[in-house]
């Protein structure tokens, strides 16, 4: 019986603790904008990742003084804090694995200045990275890069992840767009990072420290990023290869002849026919894969480029090598690379994709090795894997889908994303060339990091004491 009143006795402080703060967070933001109503908490509870964890509040912040005060309302209490955009993350990062407070920044999402002289636009971290490109493409310009979920994806969350996309072979990942961030710290401070300049070499490169950072140091309220005139002219060369081997080589051979294109991405087999079923109009040709390259800038460089790379192509044994010069074709077939992410359940009816082991990147002169090593593990586990990606730069999608609701699917997949993740490491590279640790690859981080992990752990524990800052991400507990 003492014990029974002890337990009612904490759940009492617990329920009190609870009602200060939702009043506590009612002086900061109006009632509108924070929710504890069940419904609305389980559509916080998981990002496009298989991970969940739900918060007990979310709070719509519209500036950074109300982001200031409710953090610092949160390292008062040690509560959790987890910064949201869009929630199309892959690996977790956006999920409450300890509760506490989700800091929905979709509301912040205006478009501050587009500074032409200087090359560069002010944002906040909710803008949508499509709408940027949209509202720079009047004034000749654009920011280059390029994610497959462009028109849903959040700046903030780009940055936070230290995403790039499919341009980065030529125009460099978000790491070398960013100028000056704006952040909450963990005990509410607001800092700037940069400034307006192009370079600094003053101080501690704090910008570079928050880029990719995953909201374990902060909540970016603002940045200001670089901006990039639009290319004068644009083609596209469509390559398929009968070998997929050939194909990543070719990879490597486009780029030792001094070619820079602005994207090479791949297909395999199995993608060209989960794209091929999801769209038949499209009627890519059987292969074992395909690369799609595109390379811009001046008119008269554009096409002698276009036609090097499809004759190197060619000498490594492609075969139904097209140049593709018209908008509309070229628009085809990124349609056809942007359906890849989505299309792997048409060739598993009934089943689900599941964002696991989706994001490696290796060496340019490994990816041969690389999707050798995918096919292996594919017959190993009789496990149907696509890939497809960016192979310009290195970075490797794969694609599986399973019946969530198999216990032993499950078990096979995750030994399968196990094995993809471990040969990516044998190989020289990284879990995540892009899609950012979160909570789905911490378990890698020191084999891949080795010592200089705990010098990541002792930046968050200087930064965060009282690790309320997105626990439980990135490996660093």
């Amino acid at each position: 019986m003492i014990f029974l009143a002890e337990t009612y006795k904490q759940l009492i402080i617990i329920t009190h603790q609870y009602m200060n703060l939702l009043k506590n967070l009612q002086d900061i933001v109006t009632p509108s904008r924070i929710s504890n109503d069940p419904a609305e908490l389980y559509c916080y509870s998981s990002d496009a990742s298989y991970i969940t964890g739900t918060p007990d509040y979310v709070v719509m912040p519209c500036t950074t003084t109300e982001v200031s005060e409710i953090v610092k309302l949160a390292h008062m209490h040690r509560i959790p804090i987890t910064a949201r955009g869009a929630g199309t993350g892959l690996a977790g990062g956006a999920v409450p694995l300890r509760g506490g407070i989700v800091l929905d920044m979709s509301r912040m999402n205006k478009l501050l200045d587009i500074d032409i002289r200087n090359l560069q636009v002010l944002v906040e971290p909710g803008l949508i990275h499509a709408d940027l490109n949209r509202s720079l493409e009047p004034y000749g310009f654009f920011f280059p890069p390029d994610p497959g979920s462009s028109e849903m994806c959040t700046l903030g969350g780009l940055i936070a992840n230290r995403g790039s996309g499919m341009r980065s072979v030529k125009y460099g990942t978000v790491t070398d767009y960013v100028l000056d961030l704006e952040v909450v710290m963990p005990d509410g401070t607001i800092i700037q990072t940069g400034g307006k300049v192009m370079k600094s070499a003053s101080g501690y490169d704090l910008t570079a420290l928050m880029v990719g950072s995953e909201g374990t140091l902060g909540v970016i309220t603002g940045t200001r990023l670089k901006i990039h005139p639009l290319p004068k002219a644009r083609a596209a060369v469509l390559a398929h290869f009968n070998d997929l081997e050939a194909a990543g080589n070719a990879v490597s051979a486009i780029m030792g002849r001094g070619l820079v294109p602005s994207a090479c991405e791949l297909m395999d087999s199995t993608t060209i026919r989960a794209v091929n079923a999801y769209d038949p109009d499209l009627n890519i040709p059987d292969c074992e894969a395909l690369l799609l390259i595109e390379v811009d800038g001046a008119p008269c460089s554009v096409e002698s480029d276009a036609v090097n790379v499809a004759d190197c192509c060619k000498e490594l044994g492609a075969f139904n090598v097209r140049i593709a010069g018209s908008e509309s074709e070229m628009k085809e077939l990124w349609a056809a690379r942007r359906l890849a992410g989505a299309a792997v359940t048409r060739l598993s009816p009934g089943k689900t994709r599941v964002y696991i082991g989706e994001d490696v990147a290796v060496p340019l002169s490994v990816i041969p090795e690389m999707l050798r090593e995918i096919r292996a593990i594919s017959k190993k586990h009789g496990l149907t894997i696509m890939t497809y990606g960016h192979a310009g730069d290195g970075n490797l999608h794969t694609g599986m889908a399973i019946d969530t609701l198999d216990e032993k699917q499950w078990e096979v997949i995750k030994q399968a994303a196990d094995d993809i993740h471990r040969a990516a490491l044998l190989l020289g590279g990284t879990v995540s060339g892009e899609h950012g640790i979160g909570s789905a690859r911490g378990m890698y981080m020191t084999e891949e990091h080795g010592s200089a992990l705990e010098v990541m752990v002792s930046i968050k524990k200087a930064l965060d004491p009282y690790n309320i800052m997105n626990p439980q991400k990135v490996g660093l507990e």
